[in-house]
């Protein structure tokens, strides 16, 4: 049975997500504070984190980064929930790690699905433990990546889009394409972040040439590609 672990200090939320979670077929469990939680996730290591922004003790974004920071925990998906639904608040949280968003109030079926189908991707992410594209090699088991035999740093939303493109290497992407398979689907961005996240993804892997294969396809979009 997968473990859900809850972040969340409103108890009338925490009720709701412990039915619809059980319901589902979870193990649910649930820290009121952030700093509790922080606790608790070390010793639980759960298969998923739910994750209130606002925490009375601590942010929810700094929790996200102390997750990511933490080599036993930064591979747990992190679905942040909050009433903060503005685009630069959804784009801090992706920055910091965060895999999923949901906005106060949302459906508890939606929410069902967005694990379940990130807990399905997280599943696919770990069946293959390296991938390697000409002189790029990804081990997905460290979460490290190297060019030409030296580690390259990524940022959390740089890596996945970097893991997309090398499963499947040499087709073409359009951004709504990319957003649905790094972001998931009823993430409300604009094209201009995805491209900001490839222009930190290009200029990560550009200390080689051999590196350089971020090719833009004008009108359609991104792939990983080495140009001929």
């Amino acid at each position: 049975m997968k473990t859900i672990f809850s972040i969340e200090d409103e108890e009338s939320l925490v009720s709701l997500l412990e039915y619809n979670i059980s319901s589902a077929g979870y193990k649910f469990e649930h820290s009121m504070t952030g700093y509790e939680g922080m606790m608790n996730i070390q010793k639980v290591k759960p298969d998923l984190i739910l994750l209130d922004w606002m925490l009375p003790d601590i942010s929810g974004i700094e929790i996200c980064k102390f997750i990511r920071s933490n080599k036993e925990l930064q591979r747990i998906p992190v679905i942040m929930l909050t009433a903060r639904g503005e685009e630069d608040d959804v784009i801090s949280g992706f920055d910091t790690g965060a895999d999923d968003y949901l906005v106060k109030p949302f459906s508890p079926k939606e929410l069902i699905a967005r694990i379940r189908a990130l807990l399905r991707r997280t599943s696919e992410r770990t069946s293959s433990s390296k991938l390697s594209y000409a002189n790029i090699i990804m081990d997905i088991d460290m979460h490290r990546v190297y060019c030409c035999d030296k580690e390259t740093k990524l940022g959390p939303r740089e890596y996945r889009i970097l893991e997309f493109f090398m499963k499947n290497p040499g087709r073409v992407y359009t951004r709504q394409q990319i957003l649905d398979a790094v972001w998931g689907t009823n993430v409300y961005i604009t094209d201009r972040t995805i491209d900001v996240h490839i222009r930190r993804l290009r200029k990560a892997l550009s200390t080689t040439e051999e590196c350089k294969v971020i090719r833009t396809i004008r009108s359609s979009g991104y792939s990983l590609d080495i140009e001929k």
